[in-house]
């Protein structure tokens, strides 16, 4: 009787002791962010981006009907993850009137999200990415926009679910995460600048980074040898901090090949003026944009989902939330220099 005693002691010690370490193993791998960039998946991104760059949303063109259907799309994106708005509870759209507009544009939106900081809550990390296209040709063909940017609109919610799976497990971001989709892009950054210079939903003072999604589901030319890369613009700027900070990054979780190529003052396409985090630039907020480069279906009706390279874009979509969770997460924010 003792020895069975004995036995069934010793089993449940080794049982509870294995449980434990079991337990404690979890928690240490649900407090990296490899555990939540997991949540981050190639079907998820090509789910989302089949709807977004579909017909139904008649190419996104600012203020127009499919326009107001991405901005439905995103908001439920949101609300379904439980991820709340900034502005007001269920109001995600930060309305642009449309006097804002040069020409003939309806008055339009951009949607915002986030997840609060946990320790600074006052500092904020920005994600953009712009929700508009260019609409339907006259010859009545839809631009559906699939890389520009529909790449980079799926690839924030991707980015706000693994932000979202870390909150839950107590594991958020230190700083605030601000997921902000712009419109407007594609007819002169109206999106990002509404928000840069006349309603910034946190102040710009306390705006530490803006990292920029802009066309990341493509290959150029340039890279059709089959290697994972993707055009870094912008990164060293205003702080060679933040450069240092996304190349160890991306050294440790990514390697995927980072092209400075249009990161050149002197580079002819200008692409550091030409999208949203230049908005940001000009505010003196260190920003990265992150680009694939052009193709032969940039602006064209076969700018289509089925083109996507969705294995890079998951890879790709992976570094930017690693950036941005050391952005959030350092004990630190990074200086301008």
């Amino acid at each position: 009787m003792k020895n069975l005693v004995y036995l069934l002691c010793t089993t449940l010690l080794i049982t509870s002791c294995s449980s434990s370490q079991n337990n404690k193993k979890q928690n240490e791998n649900s407090s990296k962010p490899e555990h939540y960039a997991k949540t981050i998946t190639a079907n998820e991104l090509k789910e989302m981006l089949y709807a977004y760059a579909s017909d139904d949303f008649e190419g996104r063109k600012t203020g127009e009907p499919g326009q107001k259907k991405a901005i439905e799309f995103i908001k439920n994106k949101y609300i379904s993850m439980g991820v709340p708005s900034p502005i007001a509870e269920g109001d995600y759209f930060q309305d642009i009137p449309e006097s804002y507009f040069s020409g003939d544009i309806k008055a339009s939106e951009n949607v915002v999200a986030y997840i609060k900081g946990s320790e600074k809550p006052d500092e904020i990390i920005v994600i953009s990415a712009h929700l508009d296209h260019i609409g339907v040709s006259r010859n009545g063909n839809i631009n559906n926009g699939a890389d520009d940017d529909g790449s980079g609109t799926v690839a924030i919610l991707e980015i706000a679910e693994a932000f979202k799976a870390a909150q839950k497990d107590g594991k958020g971001p230190k700083r605030s995460v601000l997921f902000l989709h712009v419109t407007g892009e594609e007819i002169g950054l109206y999106g990002s600048k509404y928000y840069a210079d006349v309603d910034p939903i946190f102040p710009l003072a306390n705006t530490v980074a803006d990292l920029n999604i802009d066309m990341i589901g493509r290959v150029d030319p340039k890279h059709e040898n089959g290697e994972n890369y993707l055009y870094l613009i912008g990164s060293d700027k205003l702080s060679k901090e933040l450069h240092n900070l996304s190349e160890a990054i991306n050294k440790k979780y990514a390697n995927i090949d980072l092209d400075y190529k249009y990161n050149d003052d002197n580079d002819p396409n200008r692409f550091y003026y030409r999208s949203d985090h230049y908005n940001f630039a000009k505010k003196n907020i260190p920003v990265i944009f992150y680009f694939n480069g052009t193709h032969d279906d940039y602006h064209k009706p076969t700018d289509t989902p089925d083109k996507i390279n969705y294995e890079f874009l998951e890879a790709r979509t992976k570094l930017i939330f690693h950036t941005a969770w050391e952005l959030a997460n350092r004990k630190e924010r990074i200086k301008v220099d």
